[in-house]
């Protein structure tokens, strides 16, 4: 599959945004964290023409390169030419959280069986390991109301998310947000450990020793102090590297 390259034709801003983003799609593919060519990772291309990068609609994850990303507006309508189909559906959760942070450059959803199975379960996700501290300090809930179709929805996820960081997708599955799709793909990292770690330990049949309340306070310094001040920027560079061993075709 041929796909002529952007790098020349968009400025140099946006191909750094686009290839990031595949970055982003390919670690989600190699964490076991996508669902066939379902969900999406958009991030926002700063301007006042308010434009989003999204995926091509079909595209496993492992196959999204930086020129297949397809350019959309706020109701996901090509901007750029393409080949490749958007899913404005799709699309609906991310337009109403763009709209509603400013402050966010990437919003990352996934529907991975540990996520949507904690998502089921009536208290959410539960302090019993070190993952789940940093999840709790910035975690909202949103009520499962069908496949996220409606525009009706978004007054309603825009509240629920406030200005938190994660959020939990009742019976559906796990979101987060960062100013890049570095910050983004951390948290979902750690989200998603959260989870498959309450999953592992709830089928163990024992009683969970839970954490101590007052440990959860200040676990942004915490965060802080975990990644030396540098945030997401501490692993990013590696896992791009880890990419590079991989494949280098996400940058293409």
């Amino acid at each position: 599959m041929h796909i002529p390259s952007l790098k020349e034709v968009v400025s140099a801003e946006e191909w750094q945004l686009r290839v990031d983003l595949a970055a982003g799609y390919r670690l989600v593919a190699a964490y076991g964290m996508s669902d066939l060519v379902f969900t999406h990772i958009s991030v926002r291309i700063p301007g006042p023409e308010h434009h989003f990068l999204i995926n091509p609609y079909g595209l496993m994850f492992d196959e999204i390169t930086a020129s297949s990303l397809v350019k959309v507006d706020p109701a996901c309508n090509k901007i750029s030419a393409s080949a490749f189909p958007v899913n404005p559906a799709g699309f609906t959760i991310h337009s109403a959280i763009h709209q509603a942070r400013p402050d966010i450059g990437c919003v990352l959803h996934t529907h991975t069986r540990a996520g949507i199975a904690v998502s089921s379960q009536k208290n959410g996700v539960l302090p019993i390991s070190q993952q789940s501290t940093f999840v709790l300090s910035s975690l909202a809930y949103h009520a499962y109301e069908g496949v996220a179709l409606r525009d009706e929805e978004k007054p309603r996820l825009q509240a629920d998310l406030g200005h938190n960081t994660f959020l939990m997708l009742r019976n559906h599955g796990l979101l987060t947000v960062g100013k890049t799709v570095a910050d983004a793909f951390l948290s979902m990292y750690t989200f998603e450990n959260a989870c498959r770690i309450q999953i592992d330990a709830l089928a163990g049949g024992q009683a969970l020793v839970e954490v101590d309340p007052n440990i959860l306070q200040g676990m942004s310094q915490v965060m802080k102090a975990v990644t030396a001040g540098q945030g997401s920027m501490l692993v990013w560079p590696a896992l791009l590297r880890k990419l590079d061993r991989m494949d280098t075709g996400y940058k293409d």
